[in-house]
């Protein structure tokens, strides 16, 4: 099925505007899908949130997380009561990545739903939900 191969020219773009603000703050793509999921998800607010969500794995987001806290981005804050709950926060510096990211984020959807309709874009979204949903269940059923 071409779906399965053209889908990739949507990654590659977005990739391509994701590379321009990555380039100009020194970033790796990880540190810079950390900052946006955390700007942009703010109900997830651990490590373990990102690996769960993102998919990604423990020791990528842990390097990555502790590069971010280096360089000034991100805080961790242990729980006083539980101190194996550590929740991450967005620090100052991060603000003009994040609103550059939020630009590319935004020429990015409006160039990829540019032609389609609410309804339609309500339809791809509902799809694309399903599809996920789908490809979730199989992957908890094979293991």
């Amino acid at each position: 099925m071409h779906f399965w191969d053209q889908h990739k020219a949507i990654t590659r773009y977005y990739e391509i505007l994701m590379s321009s603000v990555c380039e100009k703050y020194q970033l790796k793509h990880l540190e810079y899908d950390i900052l946006m999921f955390l700007h942009n998800n703010p109900q997830y607010r651990t490590a373990a949130d990102i690996v769960r969500v993102r998919k990604s794995t423990k020791s990528h987001v842990s390097t990555s997380l502790k590069t971010l806290e280096d360089r000034g981005f991100i805080a961790k804050k242990t729980d006083p009561v539980n101190k194996k709950h550590i929740e991450l926060d967005l620090l100052e510096p991060a603000n003009e990545i994040v609103r550059d990211g939020l630009l590319a984020q935004r020429q990015f959807a409006e160039q990829m739903l540019r032609g389609l309709t609410p309804e339609d874009i309500a339809v791809c979204k509902r799809v694309f939900q399903q599809v996920c949903s789908n490809a979730e269940a199989c992957i908890k059923q094979k293991g």
